[in-house]
Formats: structure tokens, C-alpha cells, sequence
């Protein structure tokens, strides 16, 4: 069955700026993989909401294991359009992990939605934040400089929230060196938030292109210690999203269809002992958790498409059991109710 796509004009519209992000994205990585790697090309993998029913999506994976240790370029739709008794009409995003394999090029996340509601204004989430193993400052300055030209006049709000988002209380650390994050953004000028979502997604973009391909150009040498830093970084970024990223969370709480896309932001090999090592850092019942986490990652220590599948798992039973433990995951100034939002959906199979 193909995906049927959202019946309003501003979910299509929005549909159509998305898509043209993960285009311009994965244009360029593939550039990349042709000027600097194995020259293979991200591959295209759909999925389907309910059949198509309520929409679906496709994402772009790597094939590039030269350049690349993940990464992934989504984009989604669903909508209830038959279906006026839920509170969501529409939410349809971009949402972008890229982990390079030199563990001296910086890993990004970006992410750019419109959830569009019945009972209350639409809005939308702008994200984006650089993720190094290694720290350069000269990147970390060409991001936040893009940040705020970029962010403009909504700058300091997303500088604030992004820094709040990406803490890690246990760790007493934030994921990433850069970050901007707006929830909830909206004004009186529909079309001008759309224009903004459009040229920060764009501007962000490039700026990482530009990043990355000055690094791999200029930093080649690696050593046995820059490996370790790195797998102990995608093991610090693992933990984030499966403790505290409450988007990741709530769609795996949603709907079960799209489990190895949802988690196409983890990197491929992470630390077992390291991770496990902060299951007396986190607030109870969060340590569970955290071994429920280590278990389910086999000893080879890859997370592999199984592995992802195993984790969506874990991650579920958690909060069927921990329901309270919702509160405990990261947040920017508000927290919007998107599980509730799909209220009467499928929930926690």
C-alpha cells in the first residue's frame, strides 16, 4: 500500500519543506562519499503508518562505511485525518543523525518539525546540535556562529533551551558542544515561521557540510586513543537518547512501525562496561533502565539492527511499568503532551 498523505494544506506544505531538507542533506553527503569516501550512495528504506493509513515516511541510510559509522536522514508524516477525535491532526518532521567514522570529524543532530493540533495553534521544533567525539574549537565557532545568524532574534531562546535539553544530570555534562533547540516556536505569521524553519534548516545544513569536509580533508591521522574517545562518546550518546531524549521516547510509546528508523540516531559500537558503570550515577528508577539497556546489547557490543529492535523493546516495557518516570527525561522551557496527543492509538505493544 502506498502512504496517504495528510489532507491540510499546511501539513502538505510542510511535507514538501521537510523533503526538501533531507534532499539538500543527503545531495551533499553523497557528494561527500564521492569526493573523500567508497562513493556509495545513502540508501532509501520506507515505512508505513498503519498500512499508509495514517502516513508513514522513508529514510536515507549510509552505505559508506569509509566516512561514515551511522547515519540517517528521515522524514515522516502521520496524521489522523479520519479521525477528529484525537487531539493531533498532523506531525510531519526531518530528523537527521550523522556519526562519521573519523572520530575527529563532529556528529550532528538535527531536527525540524510542524505538529499541527485540533484544539490549539500549531507549532514547530527546531533543533540542531554538534556532537564531537573530539572537541575542535574552530567547529565548535563556525556552528555557533551559524547558530546565531541562523537563529536571529530567537538566538538566545534556543541557545538557553538547547543547553537545558542536552544536559545529563548524572553526568553532571551536556551531550554535544553546540546546541539550539526552539519547542514550541510559533507567532502570529504562519508563513514566516515556515520561511524560518526553512533557511535555519537549510543554513545548519551547509554549515555542517562545510565542517565535516574541511575535516576530512585535513584530519587524517588517528590514533589507537582517538578511537577509544570516540566509542566512549557514541556510548554517552546512547545513553542520552535512551534515558533522557524525550522525543525518541515518545515515538517508540506511539506506535511500534517504525522501531530501527526511531533509532537510527545510535552509533554502530559503544562501551558496555563504561555504560553500565553510570547505573549508580542516575536517580532510581532510571538505574534499571540503564541495565535493562546493557542487556539488551549483546557482547560484541554493536548495535545492530536486532540490537535496535531489542532496545525499542526495552525501552517500552520501562515505561509501562514507570509511567512517572516520563517526568524524569529532558525538556527545553515546555513539555508538550505528544504521547497524549495520539491518545488512542496504539499504545505500548
Amino acid at each position: 500500500m502506498a502512504m496517504i498523505m495528510a489532507n491540510s494544506k499546511k501539513a502538505q506544505e510542510a511535507y514538501t519543506l521537510v523533503s526538501a531538507l533531507q534532499k539538500r542533506f543527503v545531495d551533499k553527503l553523497d557528494a561527500l562519499s564521492q569526493n573523500f569516501g567508497a562513493n556509495k550512495k545513502f540508501k532509501e528504506v520506507t515505512w508505513l503508518r498503519d498500512e499508509g493509513q495514517h502516513g508513514g515516511g522513508n529514510r536515507f541510510e549510509a552505505q559508506d562505511k569509509e566516512l561514515f559509522n551511522t547515519a540517517s536522514v528521515n522524514v515522516s508524516q502521520v496524521h489522523y485525518d479520519d479521525n477528529p477525535d484525537k487531539n493531533l491532526q498532523s506531525a510531519t518532521a526531518v530528523s537527521t543523525i550523522i556519526h562519521p567514522d573519523n572520530p575527529h570529524v563532529p556528529s550532528v543532530h538535527i531536527h525540524i518539525s510542524l505538529t499541527e493540533l485540533r484544539n490549539a495553534p500549531s507549532y514547530w521544533r527546531i533543533m540542531a546540535d554538534l556532537n564531537p567525539a573530539i572537541a575542535n574549537e574552530e567547529d565548535k565557532k563556525t556552528f555557533d556562529d551559524a547558530l546565531k545568524k541562523l537563529g536571529g532574534e530567537n538566538y538566545e531562546t534556543g541557545k538557553t533551551q538547547g543547553d537545558k535539553y542536552f544536559t545529563i544530570p548524572a553526568l553532571q555534562r551536556t551531550r554535544g558542544i553546540s546546541h539550539f533547540y526552539l519547542e514550541n516556536y510559533k507567532t502570529e505569521h504562519k508563513e514566516a515561521d515556515a520561511d524560518f524553519a526553512k533557511s535555519f534548516g537549510e543554513g545548519i545544513i551547509d554549515t555542517y557540510i562545510d565542517i565535516i569536509q574541511n575535516a576530512f580533508q585535513n584530519r587524517t591521522k588517528i590514533s589507537k586513543e582517538d578511537m577509544q574517545k570516540q566509542l566512549d562518546y557514541h556510548t554517552l550518546y546512547l545513553f542520552q537518547v535512551l534515558t533522557l531524549d524525550r522525543g525518541t521516547t515518545s515515538g517508540l510509546l506511539i506506535h511500534n512501525q517504525n522501531d530501527v528508523g526511531i533509532m537510527g540516531s545510535l552509533p554502530l559500537h559503544v562501551n558496555k562496561k563504561l555504560l553500565l558503570s553510570w547505573k549508580g550515577k542516575v536517580p532510581k528508577p532510571q538505574d534499571e533502565l540503564v541495565q535493562n539497556i546493557a542487556d539488551a546489547i549483546n557482547d560484541n557490543e554493536i548495535i545492530d539492527t536486532q540490537a535496535k529492535e531489542k532496545l525499542a523493546q526495552v525501552v517500552r516495557t520501562y515505561y509501562k511499568k514507570y509511567p512517572q518516570a516520563l517526568s524524569m527525561q529532558a525538556s527545553g522551557n515546555t513539555i508538550q503532551n505528544t504521547v497524549k496527543n495520539h491518545k488512542n492509538t496504539v499504545f505500548f505493544r
